[in-house]
């Protein structure tokens, strides 16, 4: 079965009751994961983005902290775990601020992280490319968040 694109579904979801709407939704949530956890952003954290960007910081910080740390290898899975999910919520978001505002958690964490990422080109590498790319997010900020947030790239020492 081949997908329709976007303008004939929301030509389609105009047609339909709000009961119907209501089905649907429920029904999209029952099938993935990621469709019940975008729901619950839309229905219970869009309105609190500095809320929601915390309760991210908390998930990242708890998965640091079950990081397996036995090798490299371990770490770098885990790492590349939590940043994909960081993504995910990011996508949830669709804000720039929270976009940044998470990857430099990220990449704080990760520098504070034991044993240090300076024994792996690869975390080195990856820490690299988020902190680029929070740099290009501050970039199409507002004048004031961008200086809000060059200060703290400079307090952290992420540079």
């Amino acid at each position: 079965m081949k997908a329709v694109n976007l303008v004939e579904i929301k030509k389609e979801l105009k047609q339909l009751s709000t009961t119907e709407l209501e089905a649907l939704c429920l029904r999209l949530a029952r099938f993935k994961k990621e469709n019940k956890e975008l729901l619950t952003y839309l229905l219970f954290e869009s309105h609190d983005e500095n809320g929601y960007a915390e309760s991210v910081k908390t998930f990242i910080d708890e998965e640091f902290e079950t990081i397996n740390t036995d090798s490299f290898y371990y770490i770098r899975k885990s790492v590349r775990k939590i940043l994909r999910n960081i993504k995910k919520f990011i996508r949830y978001s669709q804000k720039k601020e929270t976009e940044v505002e998470l990857l430099l958690y990220f990449c704080k964490k990760l520098k504070e992280f034991k044993p240090s990422i300076k024994r792996s080109t690869q975390l080195q590498n990856m820490y690299q490319r988020q902190l680029l790319l929070a740099k290009k997010g501050i970039e199409k900020l507002h004048e004031d968040l961008r200086y809000d947030f060059n200060l703290m790239i400079e307090e952290m020492g992420l540079e």
